[in-house]
């Protein structure tokens, strides 16, 4: 028997028509899949949010994958050989396959896609993630060979990660390095159709995919929702077969919903806010101290996350590879306006508190601190930013020194698995903005070192050495208040399967699948 919907929702699904009136008309075999967020570009490459990469694996491969445990597997790559130096990959690849517009994917294609990224000029996001590459060759049509600039430990996840797409060269040519975020042409199960930036974006599916028996659906609807509880309403109504992130405070409600499956998945994502240390009062190591001090990091997790989250127990959470574990910051206010006042501050001062989210979740959660923060005499306005505010003001601003970022809530994954996509984008130099997404604008020469020594390192104990001091030193100087691990919770209706979120946030729906 169907649960009644939980208070509060039947006005919010009785709205939904009209939320939904601009989105196409769904036939038996199409899916709707609800999403706290708008893509902001359909091009991998020029992105750092999980949620965009998730959109854009519909109709994009890369030479790998990670499965469901972030373990690497191949998929237009069949195998690879590596040089003893750790400097030259030699990449087998698969035959056969076609992209989207009828060409052959083939190591051109390769070399294309890389060589795109790999061009200053075209000032794509993820250029950091790929400039340790030095050159790509084509051997034969089905082999290429990559040679790095220095050994890369990381590199077959960096390949791995969604970003690393390889796109039709014909498509490039006809739409060129911009317009492509518009006319994405891969060799994906899904071919693009539409794209409504607010409403919708439509694929559908590819006759011509390479992998036999898929796509089981004939199209998915991925529909940015921002507010949880209409993602919630959603399911409940049948108007979306599946939704992430879910309001923790319906689980039981939504548990209660025989249509539906609820799972509580592991998650990598750490939530934190970050400080601009360019920036007084942020410059004082006291006032960043006092800060961490004065959150309950506790509270925040039921408060915000309705006991769905744990205190953060370091800078890289638990589950990625050569993450260090420390100890939270104490929940301490009276230490926090000891070290207030030492810094010259003994009534406090005002800031500004950024969000990079709209999420109800991030509103409970920025309220909470901007509380918490308060009873030290800190007074912070708080907003949450759009997705065009954000990549203005915060991730595209072009000069440091006049950045307006001060305290910024966001929240992190590594998506390549691994210690260093949850560090060098973050905390090292060469990641300030607009290259990465260091809105602390910190720098610290030996941490940088660190970094750069474990990338270049192949001896898994001396990685793991390097990284734990680079945790240690970051977590010392505290550009940032590290809040919580969050845990995934989504939902599925039964008559749909297939479809997961990973551990990083991102959402797998390759083999996406609807019963009769």
């Amino acid at each position: 028997m169907k649960s009644p919907l939980p208070r509060g929702l039947t006005i919010a699904s009785g709205l939904l028509a009209l939320v939904l009136g601009t989105a196409p008309a769904l036939a038996a075999k199409d899916v709707v899949l609800a999403i706290g967020g708008q893509p902001e570009t359909l091009d991998p490459y020029n992105t750092n949010t999980t949620l965009t990469t998730a959109v854009t694996k519909s109709f994009y491969q890369g030479l790998f994958e990670f499965d469901k445990d972030l373990k690497v597997r191949p998929v237009l790559a069949e195998s690879y050989t590596v040089s003893d130096d750790g400097l030259v990959y030699t990449f087998k690849l698969r035959e056969g396959v076609k992209f989207h517009d009828g060409t052959d994917f083939n190591a051109e294609a390769v070399k294309v896609s890389l060589e795109r990224v790999l061009n200053p000029e075209n000032k794509l996001a993820r250029y950091n993630q790929f400039n340790r590459i030095d050159k790509v060759e084509v051997v034969s049509p089905y082999v290429v060979k990559i040679t790095l600039k220095d050994a890369f430990g990381p590199f077959i996840n960096s390949l791995a990660h969604a970003s690393a797409a390889i796109i039709s060269p014909a498509a490039l040519a006809k739409y060129g390095n911009k317009d492509i975020a518009f006319h994405p042409v891969g060799t994906g199960p899904f071919v693009f159709e539409d794209w409504k930036q607010t409403d919708y974006v439509k694929v559908k599916k590819f006759d011509g995919y390479w992998k036999k028996d898929f796509p089981k659906v004939d199209s998915i609807t991925w529909k940015p929702v921002l507010e949880n509880n209409t993602r919630a309403a959603m399911l409940q109504t049948g108007e979306a077969d599946f939704a992430f992130p879910l309001p923790y405070e319906q689980t039981a409600a939504l548990q209660a919903n025989d249509k539906l499956d609820v799972i509580i998945g592991p998650s990598i994502i750490e939530r934190y806010v970050s400080f601009n240390t360019l920036q007084k009062p942020f410059d004082d190591i006291r006032v960043r101290q006092a800060i961490n001090y004065a959150i309950n990091k506790e509270a925040l997790a039921k408060v915000a996350f309705n006991g769905f989250a744990s205190p953060a127990e370091g800078i890289v959470p638990e589950g990625v590879l050569y993450a260090h574990k420390m100890k939270p910051w104490p929940y301490d206010p009276a230490k926090a306006r000891e070290l207030l006042k030492e810094a010259g501050y003994p009534n406090g001062f005002e800031s500004i508190l950024w969000s990079a989210y709209t999420t109800t979740t991030a509103q409970k959660a920025i309220q909470f601190l901007q509380q918490q923060l308060a009873q030290v005499g800190i007074k912070v306005q708080i907003q949450a930013l759009e997705p065009g505010q954000r990549t203005e003001w915060v991730q595209s601003w072009p000069d440091p020194k006049t950045a307006k970022v001060r305290m910024y809530y966001a929240g992190w994954s590594s998506s390549t698995g691994e210690a260093d996509w949850a560090l060098r984008p973050l905390l090292s130099t060469e990641a300030w903005p607009p290259k990465l997404n260091n809105t602390a604008y910190y720098s610290n020469e030996e941490v940088d070192a660190y970094i750069a020594k474990a990338l270049r390192s192949v001896k898994d104990e001396e990685k793991a050495e390097l990284y734990r001091k680079a945790q240690e030193q970051i977590f010392k100087d505290a550009p940032w208040a590290p809040l919580v691990t969050e845990k995934n919770l989504y939902a599925t209706s039964k008559r749909l399967s297939g479809v997961y979120v990973m551990p990083d946030g991102n959402i797998e729906a390759s083999e996406i699948a609807v019963s009769e």
